[in-house]
Parts: C-alpha cells; structure tokens; sequence
C-alpha cells in the first residue's frame, strides 16, 4: 500500500485519479468521435487499433486492450508500482470509453480536416495531462514515458511524434490510402504539440539576471516581496571596471511583470535582462 501511495500519499492518488479519468475521456472521445469515423489513424495503440479493426471482428477497445499487455509487462519494473498501476487503469478506461463513447455519441464526418485537427488536440490533451503525472494511457504513450527516462532532454511530443510515424505507415497499408497516412500526420503533429505545450506550460518560468550596485538591496525585495529565492555573484563592470553584483531569480511567467517593477523602483538604473527555461527543478518549482 505503501508503494501505491507514493510521497504525495492519499492527495497525490485521488489527484491521479482524477487525472487519469479526465485523460482517459478525452482520448476516448478524441477516437470515438473524430479519428475513427474518418479512418484516421492518430498514431500509436489507438491508430493499431483502428487499423486492425477495419479488418477483423474485434472492436477498436478491445484491440486497444490486447495491444496494452505485452508493453505493460515490459515496463513493470521501469515505472515502479503507482505509475504503472495508473496506467494499466487507464489503459482499461481508454478501451471502455473508446466503445462507450462509438456507441452513445455521433461521430463527426464532414469535414476531414476539422476531424484530424480536433481529433489531435483532443487526443494531445488527454496524454498530456496524464504526462504530467507521469502516467500514459499505455501503448506508444507508455513507450515515450519509458524512453522520456533514457532520453530527458528530447520532449514527449516529439518521442511519441517519430515513434507514431511507424504506425501511419501500417495504416496506410491497411486501408491502402495516402490520405489516410496524411490527416493522421496532421492529428499526431497538433497533438504533440498539445502534449509539449502543456509540458513546457507546467514547467516554463523566466531567469532574471541584474547586474547592479545594490544587490543586496535587490535581493532583499525579491526575497520578501516575491517570495523567490535569489543568488548573488561579484561582477566587474567590463567598460568602467566599477564593482557590482549579479542577482539571479528565477520566477513564473505570471509575476515576471510585478518582479521587473520591484527591481526598477530598488535600482532604476540597475541593467535586467530575461531568459527562459522549461525546466525548472526545485523549491517552488518541480520536485526532483
């Protein structure tokens, strides 16, 4: 039980929980509604799926579930308990809304394009906010978790992104259509854009550095205003040889206004620039 509850304890399950619910649905929907009655194929188990159900009696969730269970195995011992129990749960959940929602809801047909765009999004939001709790709706999203570990500085859109190309080449010969290979191109591309937009959303802050006179002052006010840690390196003013200090903080997006307004009234003539970072690690930020 231990295992299961991970660090975060009981808050840190029901909010996986809830995120896996909410995933599951809107790839489900993303599938039921916009990919399958278009025959496109949105790349990995749900694209498998579809593909192989145009020609046998099974239907898409079923193959959805078969295709899971060989890549769930594998990764028993790359995710640890929690995850991969989340993800199995999830991997079912997928395959019941995939059937639940081609059974309740219409599907959408006339226009191909408009379905490959929303479908995408749909589709990239689903995963993305099972990502973010390092969880997948199994298949090729399960393969991008596991290789995000081995390669953490490519991003999970672009992982699922080349990994999904193997698929639209399967379908294509399935449903022997070119079409089909490029409106699923469009629905893998926007959702992993979706995915690495809600990734980079997550984690994305801005890094300022101030190269003043009055660090200490500076620094103080970030520390107590903005409740942002700071750092204070000596710098030698290159033209006038003067001494000062370099302030460096890091702060969300959403305060960088208020942040640039604190330092200006501490040291209006002190030389601030900007830089981003989609990875931050840390106290405030994410946890390690």
């Amino acid at each position: 039980m231990k295992g299961l509850l991970g660090s975060e304890g009981w808050k840190g399950l029901f909010l996986d929980m809830l995120m896996v619910l909410a995933g599951s649905m809107l790839v489900a929907l993303s599938v039921a509604v916009f990919t399958v009655p278009n025959d496109i194929a949105p790349g990995g188990v749900s694209g498998m799926a579809t593909a192989l159900a145009s020609f046998s009696p099974l239907s898409v969730g079923v193959w959805a579930l078969l295709l899971n269970v060989p890549l769930l195995l594998a990764a028993w011992r790359m995710l640890g308990l929690r995850p991969l129990v989340m993800t199995l749960i999830a991997t079912v959940l997928l395959s019941f809304f995939i059937d639940l929602f081609g059974a309740l809801l219409p599907g959408y047909s006339n226009n191909v394009l408009l379905a490959a765009v929303f479908g995408g999004a749909i589709s990239g939001l689903g995963v993305g906010i099972l990502f973010l709790r390092g969880i997948s709706t199994g298949g090729t999203d399960l393969a991008a978790l596991l290789l995000r570990r081995v390669f953490p500085n490519v991003p999970s859109g672009t992982l699922l992104l080349l990994i999904d190309a193997a698929v639209v080449a399967f379908a294509v010969c399935v449903f022997r259509d070119l079409e089909v290979a490029l409106y699923s191109s469009i629905t893998i591309w926007v959702s992993s854009k979706v995915i690495d937009a809600l990734a980079q959303g997550v984690d994305y802050a801005k890094v300022i550095y101030i190269i003043t006179e009055h660090g200490a002052e500076v620094s103080q006010v970030l520390n107590t205003r903005t409740d942002r840690g700071t750092t204070l390196l000596p710098a030698q003013g290159g033209y006038t040889g003067g001494e000062k200090q370099m302030v460096i903080t890091v702060t969300r997006r959403s305060v960088l206004a208020q942040t640039l307004r604190l330092i200006r009234e501490t040291d209006p003539k002190a030389f601030t620039f900007v830089m981003d970072s989609t990875e931050v690690h840390g106290e405030g930020f994410k946890a390690d």
